[in-house]
């Protein structure tokens, strides 16, 4: 229903946009990955048709989408993008927020609608309070809200969560993206956090200055990076060679892995000193050093600073 064909954008001669190409389904939730500033809002606001494209095509269910060269109210019809800046009514309430844009021709329904909204956010106790007191986070709740009220074929979200505590940013998550798959609307969130990709996302796409690094299934993409830049959006990640894991000469991969993939055991060729441990809850975090360079693995028992250890590949 959606395609993005080899687009390519500029807010000045400078290309910030390089030759974007991917298509979506109906119902598939795409988060795009990656670290602030690669241009991932600004892929949202393209596709919403907020800017004029420099190259390369957008469709939406086979109809182009255009900038506002074209269109004197920039949008598109049955599709939704929320900022991250929210744009709530300051003065009005909550609940009139979140029913800004539905008929008054029943107010019973649209009462049932904005009651229903508000219980996804969590925010229905506070229904009567005017937006300019709310934490920024219950701002951010509500904008969630009122951007599902017309429920959207397409919603198009910018780091949705940032202003919310974690404690109720999980909730929230479940509760929404349990809600769009119900729905069967499209959704692509633009994050930096990996937990809205591998929890939720269908498929991700990484993106790295603009250009796409790697797309596919969201497990895959985490289990089998190609790129270290893509490990490293999911933590801490190590850049070894095999051959310091075997006496086999010769053995020259990279290969990129997880703390939680290395494990200390006397049989192991790989000698580190630890450095630091950092408490995980159920599990540390080891900082060691290898030949200068730094190694991150998990231990179940805090070690001490310089002790040599061996490590093995799960």
């Amino acid at each position: 229903m959606l395609q993005v064909q080899n687009i390519s954008f500029g807010y000045t001669d400078k290309i910030i946009i390089h030759n974007i190409n991917f298509a979506v389904t109906q119902g598939q939730n795409i988060a795009i990955l990656g670290e602030s500033g690669c241009g991932k809002s600004t892929l949202l606001k393209l596709i919403y048709g907020l800017y004029d494209l420099d190259g390369g095509q957008i469709f939406y269910n086979e109809t182009e989408v255009f900038g506002p060269k074209c269109n004197l109210i920039p949008g598109i019809d049955n599709m939704k993008y929320l900022a991250q800046d929210f744009d709530l009514m300051p003065y009005i309430t909550v609940a009139e927020n979140v029913g800004k844009y539905l008929s008054n021709i029943n107010i019973e329904q649209k009462n049932n609608r904005i009651q229903e909204l508000l219980e996804i956010v969590e925010m229905t106790q506070f229904a009567d309070v005017k937006a300019q007191f709310l934490s920024g986070g219950q701002q951010q709740r509500v904008a969630i809200a009122r951007v599902l009220a017309l429920e959207p074929e397409v919603l198009l979200l910018d780091e949705p969560f940032s202003h919310i505590d974690n404690f109720r940013k999980n909730a929230l998550r479940r509760n929404l993206f349990s809600y769009l798959k119900e729905k069967k609307i499209t959704c692509l969130v633009a994050t930096h956090d990996s937990t809205d990709a591998l929890s939720f996302s269908d498929e991700t796409i990484i993106l790295y200055d603009g250009k796409i690094l790697e797309k596919g299934i969201s497990k895959e993409i985490y289990t089998n990076p190609i790129h270290k830049y893509t490990a490293s959006l999911f933590g801490e990640v190590n850049e070894l060679k095999l051959s310091q894991f075997t006496f086999v000469e010769g053995e020259d991969e990279t290969v990129l892995l997880y703390p939680h993939q290395l494990g200390i055991s006397e049989n192991g060729i790989l000698k580190v000193i630890v450095k630091q441990s950092y408490f995980r809850g159920n599990y540390y975090l080891i900082k060691a050093v290898l030949d200068k360079k730094v190694v991150f693995f998990e231990h179940n028992a805090d070690l001490k600073y310089n002790e040599e250890v061996r490590l093995i590949i799960k």
